[in-house]
């Protein structure tokens, strides 16, 4: 029998190793080389793939950081900044005048629990406010605008002082403080005032200030009457009763007399 090698053919030879040409041997044999070469590169470099890729999904996306400048970006809101209340130098002793005219009918206490004060509640026109905040109890005349008459309680406004005050003069100092409080939040900027009292307490201790305040509302040259008085309730801070009668309301001015008289610790 003869290999299939088509009709008429003689049985096909078989090729051996020695019969490949050369330049074949040569090819495969570089294509081996390579083949093995990056075999050998990803075994060895396998583990650092894995952590590269890592690395670089983790900071995908991210936005590089800005580099700061030297000249800060200013803020949308920017905070603004006050001028100091300038106080002229305080009368270490001054007893409150009387002013002229018949004074509210006093129609109960306010005893004020949450600073530890009592002072006179007063009938009509007086009205009692509802939420008095910041303060904890008010009086007032008429509508609450800026600035207008009333009477109200609190603590001492800010921080306490850094250990308890003692005497006359740290009393007139704090009340001093207060009453610069006062002309940045109850009077427009530019007020001035003079002082009209600087006396102690009839009952307990602390100081009691009284001052004209000058502004200007609506185009016009306006006057007010005021009054603060600081007053030891046994702690660092002092409770404080402040007043502003407006020249509109000057019918109630001697109730500024009331109040300095009758101002007590409870």
């Amino acid at each position: 029998m003869t290999a299939a090698g088509g009709p008429g053919r003689g049985p096909v030879p078989r090729r051996r190793l020695g019969d490949v040409p050369m330049k074949v041997v040569y090819l495969l044999g570089a294509i081996a080389a390579t083949v093995l070469a990056v075999v050998l590169v990803f075994t060895v470099f396998s583990g650092d793939v894995p952590a590269r890729h890592a690395a670089e999904e983790q900071f995908a996306g991210v936005a590089p950081v800005p580099t700061v400048t030297a000249t800060p970006t200013p803020s949308a809101s920017p905070t603004p900044t006050q001028a100091p209340i300038v106080l002229p130098p305080v009368p270490a002793s001054k007893t409150y005048a009387t002013f002229p005219g018949t004074a509210s009918v006093v129609v109960g206490l306010v005893n004020d629990e949450r600073t530890g004060i009592s002072y006179p509640k007063l009938a009509a026109p007086w009205q009692a406010v509802k939420s008095p905040s910041p303060f904890s109890a008010a009086q007032q005349v008429g509508k609450a605008v800026v600035p207008h008459t009333q009477i109200a309680s609190a603590m001492l406004p800010g921080d306490a002082p850094k250990k308890k005050p003692v005497s006359d003069a740290d009393y007139r100092a704090i009340a001093a403080q207060a009453v610069r409080w006062t002309m940045r939040t109850q009077f427009p900027k530019g007020a001035t005032l003079a002082w009209t009292a600087s006396q102690r307490l009839p009952v307990g201790k602390g100081w009691t200030l009284g001052y004209k305040v000058t502004y200007t509302s609506g185009g016009k040259k306006r006057q007010a009457q005021a009054m603060v008085t600081v007053v030891e309730v046994g702690k660092t801070k002092p409770a404080m009763l402040m007043a502003n009668m407006l020249d509109t309301d000057k019918a109630r001015w001697p109730d500024l007399n009331t109040l300095v008289q009758r101002v007590r610790p409870l």
